[in-house]
C-alpha cells in the first residue's frame, strides 16, 4: 500500500504534500487544544515505532503476502496524534528501507493517516450506546477494519488512474484489482487484532484509551 517514487505524476505528489501539510497543521491545532498536549507523546512514540516495524513483518497469503498497517489502532488510541505519528513512521520507512518514497510521502500519509482519523471517530460512536465491553469490541473491529478498507480504496483509486505509460495498463489494472482479495483478508486480520488489543487495554490500562 506504499506507493514508491516514480509512479505518480509530479502534480499529484504536490497535491499529496499539500493535503498532508493541511492535515498536519489541523491535527497539531487540535492537539494544542488539549489540557496537556504533551501527555500522549510517549504513547504516540510507542505506536509510531510499532507502525514502523509492522511493515517489516509479512504474513504469507498465497500468491502474495501482507503486513499489518495499524492505522485504525493508532487512530483509536491517539486520536489526532495519529496523523503526524503516521507521517513520521512513513518518513523513516522510506529513508531506511525504501518502503514507499520521499516524493510520494505526502500521498502515502493521506492514504494511511486520514483513515486513522476516521477510525478515531468510528470508535467514539460506541459512547452513544454505552460504555460496555461488547460495544468496545464491535466498534474497535469496525474502526480497525474500516481504516484499512478506506486506505485500500484510496490506494487503488490513485494507482489505477495513474498507471505509467510504459507499463501494460490492462495487466496492471488486473493486478491491482486482484489485490482486493488480499486487502479483504487483511481487513479481517486488522479488525480482529484491533479488537484483541483494545479489549486487553480496556481491562488493564483503560486510561490509555481515555475511558
Amino acid at each position: 500500500m506504499h506507493i514508491p517514487d516514480g509512479i505518480l505524476p509530479p502534480y499529484l505528489s504536490i497535491v499529496g504534500y499539500g493535503i498532508t501539510g493541511g492535515m498536519t497543521w489541523y491535527s497539531l491545532r487540535q492537539i494544542n487544544r488539549e489540557k496537556n498536549p504533551q501527555e500522549k507523546i510517549p504513547k504516540a512514540s510507542l505506536l509510531t515505532a510499532a507502525f514502523f516495524v509492522s511493515s517489516l513483518i509479512h504474513i504469507p497469503i498465497p500468491p502474495t503476502s501482507i503486513h499489518l498497517i495499524l492505522n485504525g489502532l493508532m487512530g483509536i488510541v491517539l486520536g489526532y496524534y495519529a496523523f503526524p505519528a503516521i507521517l513520521i513512521g512513513l518518513f523513516f520507512q522510506a529513508v531506511m528501507f525504501q518502503h514507499g518514497g520521499l516524493s510520494t510521502l505526502g500521498i502515502n500519509a493521506v492514504i494511511m493517516g486520514i483513515p486513522a482519523i476516521f477510525a478515531y471517530y468510528i470508535f467514539r460512536l460506541k459512547y452513544l450506546l454505552g460504555n460496555k465491553p461488547f460495544f468496545t469490541q464491535v466498534f474497535s473491529f469496525l474502526a480497525g477494519a474500516s481504516a484499512l478498507g478506506i486506505s485500500a480504496a484510496i490506494f487503488i483509486m490513485i494507482t489505477i488512474t495513474n498507471i505509467p505509460a510504459e507499463i501494460d495498463a490492462n495487466t496492471e489494472k488486473n493486478a491491482i484489482l486482484a489485490s482486493l482479495i488480499g486487502y479483504s483478508i487483511q481487513m479481517l486480520i486488522e479488525g480482529i487484532f484491533t479488537v484483541m488489543l483494545i479489549s486487553f487495554l480496556e481491562k488493564v490500562k483503560p486510561e490509555i484509551l481515555n475511558l
